[in-house]
């Protein structure tokens, strides 16, 4: 990781995720009623859950609604749940608004086109190998991992590691 990356990691205070292609795969998978059905990472999800603890701030931002996302995002406890946001900018901003943080301080994670107006002003903007190009080219960091297969809990680590809370949190769980 360069140094430009490593100064903007160290200065995020808040997570926003989009979700599908993120926090999901970006299947679509309708019940027989042709109800919505999403698979979230367990491991993505345990991640935000450390990540809270650690002291940080998060946040869903979703073009689409689902009630999956509301009921996953109730059980994550997360702060603040922007869906129908479209443009995804003006949203973004109610969530800056919301935690009273800045650009610099927020990292977005998202793979599509309607996220790129976001992932220009944020101070870490990160996609998933299963973006579209177009998302790929302007990110400032890619994760080994793609989206909801991990992807949001390596972010998670990326962060806390950067900066020195992983040891911290760790304690908890290592004997």
């Amino acid at each position: 990781m360069n140094k430009k990356i490593a100064e903007k990691i160290k200065k995020i205070k808040l997570l926003i995720l989009d979700v599908d292609g993120i926090l999901t795969n970006g299947e679509i998978i309708l019940d027989e009623k042709g109800r919505e059905i999403k698979i979230f990472d367990v491991q993505d999800g345990f991640g935000i859950v450390l990540f809270q603890r650690a002291g940080f701030k998060t946040a869903i931002l979703s073009a689409k609604s689902a009630p999956a996302v509301t009921a996953r995002a109730k059980d994550l406890k997360i702060g603040k749940v922007c869906q129908n946001a479209s443009p995804k900018i003006v949203a973004y901003k109610k969530i800056l608004r919301h935690f009273k943080l800045t650009d610099a301080q927020a990292c977005f994670m998202a793979d599509d086109l309607t996220d790129m107006e976001v992932l220009r002003k944020v101070g870490l903007s990160v996609t998933v190998p299963n973006a579209v190009n177009e998302v790929k080219r302007i990110a400032d960091y890619m994760t080994k991992r793609e989206g909801g297969r991990g992807a949001v809990r390596e972010v998670v680590e990326l962060i806390l590691k950067a900066q020195n809370k992983w040891a911290g949190i760790l304690k908890a769980y290592v004997a």
